[in-house]
């Protein structure tokens, strides 16, 4: 496989279709090598507009649903980011190159390791792997608690008010939420201290985070 022709074809065959056309992202997805975050047996995959297995279940977002997170969110290079589940650690590595720092939680053991081994192999530095339950927010959060940017890398049922009291005046959370077949990605703003001004930005269909809790259907 030529893997640069490869690269090229899904930014501009999969990727641009989706109405991303910011350059800033279209060229970060030529520095952080996806192919380098894929498990080994799914590298020749690594391009393709599909969900890439990871360990236990788990699986990484499409290619065109990364570049549109980012996209989205829009991270400047002085802010720091949380991201609720880590994955192979690829979106953890895109949101680097555009914040002062990231912080990410798994909840799975394994997936954890992966996602820090590929990060230091890959020589991103600005980004914390804890292990973790992120689902209903992250109050382990250090230093860098309240956050300007949290991207959640799963969906949820409904989201918990805990994130939104994790992030700044002025900072962004992207989440997909709802039940399947049909989930809403929103970018939710915080406008001011009790403020929030929610933006749905495309339909798609995520496995959850594990964990999530559903949300209650009795009325009292």
């Amino acid at each position: 496989m030529n893997i640069e022709k490869a690269r090229f074809n899904m930014i501009e065959q999969q990727i641009r279709p989706w109405e991303v056309l910011d350059p800033e992202i279209l060229d970060l997805l030529l520095v952080v090598k996806r192919e380098a975050f894929v498990p080994a047996a799914y590298r020749n995959l690594a391009f393709m507009d599909t969900h890439i297995p990871l360990p236990n279940g788990e699986y990484m977002f499409t290619p065109k649903l990364e570049a549109r997170i980012m996209q989205e969110v829009a991270v400047k290079k002085h802010e720091s980011v949380l991201e609720i589940g880590a994955g192979s650690g690829y979106m953890a590595a895109l949101l680097a190159h555009r914040a002062r720092h990231v912080t990410t939680v798994e909840i799975d053991p394994e997936i954890k390791e992966m996602a820090q081994k590929n990060l230091a192999n890959n020589g991103v530095t600005n980004v914390d792997v804890v292990l973790g339950n992120g689902a209903q927010g992250w109050a382990n959060s250090g230093t860098e608690a309240p956050y300007d940017v949290i991207v959640i890398s799963g969906s949820l049922p409904v989201l918990p008010d805990a994130f939104l009291k994790q992030v700044k005046v002025g900072g962004r959370i992207f989440a997909i939420v709802g039940v399947p077949p049909v989930m809403s990605a929103q970018v939710i703003t915080r406008v001011s201290d009790n403020a929030y001004n929610t933006v749905k930005v495309f339909e798609t269909d995520v496995k959850p985070l594990r964990e999530a809790k559903a949300p209650s259907h009795f009325v009292f």
